[in-house]
């Protein structure tokens, strides 16, 4: 147990590394600025994908916002086709009526039906006068 917890360092170890230190200070030099480019690097990337990803969220709430703007517009034009639908059934159901009438004044006495309709115009014996 008493092997996992953590031992002071001795000074010989300390010591051992100032000297090296003082042996080699370009040697240390090259390895801090080799870490500073190290983190340098690491700066660039983390700032590089936080651009990254700040454009890609432009980009989805971009096409959020245009899908959510085209399923306005779809779903006017569907209550429009709605309404235009419902207008061509009552005309064409008025077309058609009048196209029945139109017919029964062509075929064989129509022309006794279209007096019968429009008797109350003119009553019998009366002659009519067209004013100007």
């Amino acid at each position: 147990m008493g092997s996992f917890l953590a031992r002071p360092r001795s000074k010989q170890t300390s010591t051992a590394r100032r000297r090296r230190k003082q042996i080699h200070p370009e040697v240390m030099d090259a390895v801090t600025m080799a870490s500073t480019l190290q983190l340098q690097e690491q700066r660039r990337e983390i700032n590089f994908s936080l651009l990254a990803l700040t454009m890609k969220l432009g980009l989805v709430s971009l096409c959020v916002v245009t899908l959510v703007k085209l399923s306005i517009a779809y779903q006017e034009r569907l209550d429009r086709h709605g309404e235009l639908v419902a207008v061509l059934n009552l005309e064409s159901a008025q077309l058609n009526t009048l196209q029945q009438r139109f017919d029964r004044l062509f075929t064989l006495g129509g022309g006794i039906r279209l007096m019968d309709e429009h008797d109350q115009w003119i009553a019998p014996n009366r002659l009519r006068v067209i004013w100007r």
